[in-house]
């Protein structure tokens, strides 16, 4: 009977799980969640004015659907360069796969604007993006590098990777431990920026970086020193 019971609780729970990702028990909205994304990742290059189209508004975006939907699965849009779960960023703007979701789920749910207005958020303002300052002391890399003393690395910068490169660069500790650094995918130079951690990576004296073919280069960007330090 007990058995039953807990069957049955999770055959209910299963079954809300399931509705709740169906597209048809509940529309996902332009008003209500797809303008959230579209603001937060996609807007400050996708409004009047911007590097491209406008998607500020639903009439600026509805005709745009089915091609978003098609930018956002193959992970073009917004144009992060790197394979999610290779390395941590603080500075990650791709989309999460919730958002992926609920924007498939928006264009094949019917491209629905939603009824209350009052479920806009606010319409983000824009700056000129500050420009990112490379560090004077950063290490180079262009093919296997050891480095020959410890470095406490803040994040990495493709100074110089053929367009639509892929490269899985990692780094080898002297121990034999592995830890992934950052999967450039399909990578485009006119996207440049730099990868930061989510949090310093410290690599001892004897690491050897490797993943960086001899064509191409990218700086280990040093952390900058603490109060302490």
């Amino acid at each position: 009977m007990k058995r039953a019971v807990l069957l049955a609780g999770l055959l209910l729970t299963m079954g809300a799980t399931l509705r709740s990702h169906d597209p048809s028990a509940a529309p996902i909205t332009w008003n209500r969640e797809v303008s959230r994304i579209v603001y937060d990742r996609c807007a400050s290059c996708h409004h009047a004015g911007g590097t491209s189209f406008s998607l500020m508004t639903y009439q600026d975006a509805q005709p745009h659907a089915a091609a978003i939907k098609d930018a956002v699965l193959a992970r073009r849009m917004p144009p992060w360069g790197a394979v999610k779960g290779f390395g941590k960023f603080r500075n990650d703007q791709g989309l999460t796969q919730q958002q992926i979701d609920l924007i498939t789920y928006w264009v094949e749910g019917g491209i629905v604007k939603g009824n209350n207005p009052q479920a806009l958020p606010k319409a983000p303002t824009f700056a000129p993006p500050a420009a990112f300052r490379i560090p004077s002391a950063t290490t180079a890399v262009s093919g296997d590098v050891t480095l020959h003393q410890a470095m406490r690395v803040d994040g990495l910068f493709p100074e110089r990777v053929p367009r639509g490169a892929s490269l899985q660069i990692a780094a080898t500790l002297p121990g034999g431990h592995i830890e992934p650094l950052l999967w450039l995918y399909e990578y485009r130079d006119s996207y440049r920026h730099p990868f930061l951690f989510r949090k310093p990576m410290d690599l001892p004296a004897g690491t050897v970086i490797h993943g960086v073919p001899p064509d191409a280069q990218v700086l280990l960007i040093p952390a900058p020193r603490t109060a302490k330090e």
